[in-house]
């Protein structure tokens, strides 16, 4: 076997590790393709809870916090052992490496986090804004993938900022709203950007029972 396949099977053998197991319950499978949302694995060993820094936090600014509720789909039970993963680009509008990376970390960089959520379904990041893509291409954005106990994991609409020219009329019309509106209206609050939003778990979410 040679190196390039061996590590292939490390990040293979990891991924599915993390995967959690459970005899009890049969996932059902919603949300359509999904690129790069194993990604949500891939936190280890870390003990996650209902908040997280990402990495650059304490130098970059401006600094941003992102809270909110994770509801049930009623849109009014709060979701328990929901596991959020974000990650985003940085004030240069690229997803940096420090090249060691390994899984999707290669792709999405090292400004990622993991939150799980508790019996009240809150959460909180604490990051930075980040930039568009050098070309401008899409919006300011940060990705965000949840993963429920007793479903696969899937995509939702990312963050984006409502005061962000890129964010235009046409793009606005089409957002799918997955999960609800990414679309945030951060605010100073004691030095820090501070915003919220809600997530309700199937909303516009395919094949969601």
């Amino acid at each position: 076997m040679s190196k390039k396949e061996f590590t292939a099977l490390l990040i293979f053998i990891s991924i599915f590790s993390c995967r959690p197991q459970n005899s009890n319950k049969r996932e059902v499978l919603v949300g359509g393709p999904c690129e790069g949302c194993e990604a949500i694995y891939e936190y280890g060993d870390m003990r996650l809870s209902s908040t997280d820094t990402l990495p650059d936090f304490k130098t970059t600014e401006p600094k941003l916090k992102i809270t909110g509720t994770v509801y049930q789909n009623d849109g009014k039970t709060p979701a328990s052992n929901v596991i959020l993963y974000v990650h985003q680009t940085n004030r240069k509008g690229i997803y940096p490496t420090k090249g060691n990376e390994i899984g999707w970390a290669r792709r999405h960089g090292y400004i990622r986090g993991w939150i799980k959520t508790a019996g009240d379904g809150k959460y909180t990041f604490y990051t930075f804004r980040p930039a568009s893509y050098p070309n401008r291409s899409e919006p300011e954005h940060i990705h965000l993938t949840v993963k429920e106990p007793d479903k696969n994991e899937y995509y939702v609409d990312s963050f984006v900022f409502e005061d962000d020219p890129l964010l235009s009329k046409s793009t606005r019309a089409k957002l799918d709203n997955r999960a609800g509106s990414g679309i945030i209206s951060p605010v100073f609050q004691n030095g820090i950007l501070v915003a919220e939003r809600d997530i309700i778990l199937g909303l516009n979410i395919p094949d969601y029972e």
